[in-house]
């Protein structure tokens, strides 16, 4: 019998990592956060086919039919069964790209639970300071916007509900409204219009509206 070749090796995780790899993949590209097409999701997102399609009818996964795509989302069933996959699955890191991704992947995820973690011992309360004045909101804002663009190809055009939320109780819900308004009468950020990719009430509620503009979804830096 002939051995199975490095690449093969390489394309065949063991069974037990199969599900812990596709949902891995799926939370460090964002899509727990935002509906991803599923044409342009890499094959370590949506490969293998059968891995896929259950976690799809076990809910863990949410495949969204539009008029010429699909967008795929990882539910929040599926965070809780990464969590527990994680726990136990012994990570075989097979070549430097397979490694590279998967490495980034498990460093992110140590990084987040960590917060959520000392969130959860401090009763909930962030740890970080309130923002106590517009020229320090200024600084977090174009930071949490690099940051945002960069990990997630956001082409320059950043959610408004994703700044808010990554600020979160630093800042009251008025007055983040208030200093982002100031911070496009400053020519730092222009806001457009436009709605979320899924129209997620939660998500529209977190952007921001005015009398005069109405709503606005999305941060561009100037």
């Amino acid at each position: 019998m002939t051995a199975p070749t490095s690449t093969e090796a390489k394309e065949s995780p063991p069974k037990t990592q199969e599900t812990a790899r596709l949902l891995l993949a799926l939370w460090e590209l964002g899509a727990n956060e935002t509906a991803l097409p599923k044409g342009k999701l890499p094959d370590r997102a949506k490969r293998p086919a059968k891995v896929f399609n259950q976690l799809v009818e076990d809910g863990a996964i949410k495949v969204e039919k539009q008029s010429s795509s699909s967008l795929v989302s990882l539910e929040a069933k599926g965070v809780e069964r990464l969590a527990e996959e994680l726990k136990t699955v012994d990570f075989a890191l097979n070549g430097a790209t397979t490694g590279a991704w998967l490495a980034r992947g498990l460093l992110k995820w140590l990084q987040q639970m960590g917060t959520i973690t000392a969130i959860a011992s401090t009763n909930g309360k962030a740890t970080k300071d309130a923002i106590a004045s517009y020229e320090e909101f200024q600084s977090v804002a174009l930071e949490v916007y690099d940051r945002l663009n960069r990990d997630y190809n956001l082409d320059n055009l950043v959610p408004i509900y994703r700044i808010r939320r990554e600020i979160g109780d630093r800042v009251s819900r008025a007055q983040f409204d208030e200093w982002l308004l100031e911070l496009q009468a400053n020519d730092v950020f222009q806001l457009l219009e436009g709605s979320v990719e899924d129209s997620a009430p939660d998500k529209i509620e977190d952007s921001i509206t005015t009398k005069i503009s109405g709503l606005r979804c999305y941060a561009k830096r100037l």
